[in-house]
């Protein structure tokens, strides 16, 4: 058992490529994730995208590569959809954790700056946020924000504290497509302007003592508002006042 280590991801990364270039039913693979990027280091997993051939049965592709990874220790794994791909992620004995993307291969390209090419050939890079991500996000931190309140209301504290995880975290997306940082997961958090981590570190409750609470949801607020401002002037002087009145 134990925890991998990079040697070992290293390796199994490169029986992977070399697997890839033998099977016949793909036409391209990359790397995604950090080894894309100078962003590797000893707690990197693997993610990697195959493209396969249109005359390839998806699911037959699907188990062969399934089958690979139990053979190569893994001992679970579960499902992402993102549109048409499915990444299925796995959980290797050793803790490594192995996402394989399987692509149609008229939409094999890059999602982000964290894809290089290994063979084939990749569409052109995807553009950035959709116009209408910020707007998304902006709604579910409101509505999250409702729940927020009423849970204080209640003194129901564990809940207010999950629904003020939900509001932050839409919160610190939006932070960060407007840094030009990475938004998804809180990867670009730590690459955000002082400022911009400093106000995000205020938005976080030290304790759940009611008022330290109270404090928290305050901050987030605040930052919230200016999140819209930035991504919609207009839309901030029609909710301004509702939010403030939240808080108040």
């Amino acid at each position: 058992m134990g925890i991998f280590t990079p040697e070992e991801r290293e390796q199994l990364r490169d029986e992977l490529v070399l697997a890839a270039h033998n099977d016949p039913n793909l036409s391209g693979a990359a790397h995604t994730g950090s080894a894309a990027t100078a962003r590797l280091d000893r707690w990197s997993d693997i993610d990697f995208a195959l493209c396969l051939k249109p005359s390839a049965s998806y699911e037959r592709v699907v188990a062969a590569w399934t089958e690979l990874l139990y053979q190569h220790g893994a001992v679970t794994h579960m499902d992402v959809m993102r549109g048409a791909t499915l990444f299925r992620v796995f959980l290797l004995k050793n803790t490594l954790q192995v996402d394989i993307a399987f692509w149609r291969e008229a939409e094999f390209g890059a999602m982000g700056p964290s894809f290089r090419l290994i063979f084939g050939e990749a569409k052109s890079p995807r553009a950035g946020a959709p116009s209408d991500a910020r707007g998304a996000l902006i709604g579910m931190a409101w509505l999250y924000a409702l729940h927020v309140r009423s849970s204080l209301a209640r003194g129901r504290i564990l809940q207010a504290d999950y629904m003020m995880s939900g509001m932050r975290n839409h919160v610190f997306e939006l932070m960060c497509l407007r840094c030009g940082v990475i938004a998804q997961q809180g990867r670009g958090l730590d690459d955000l302007p002082a400022a911009e981590r400093e106000s995000a570190s205020a938005c976080i409750p030290r304790s759940l003592e009611t008022p330290e609470m109270k404090r928290a949801f305050q901050e987030t607020m605040r930052v919230l508002l200016n999140e819209i401002g930035h991504a919609d002037g207009e839309l901030q002087h029609r909710v301004s006042g509702l939010l403030h009145e939240m808080i108040a």
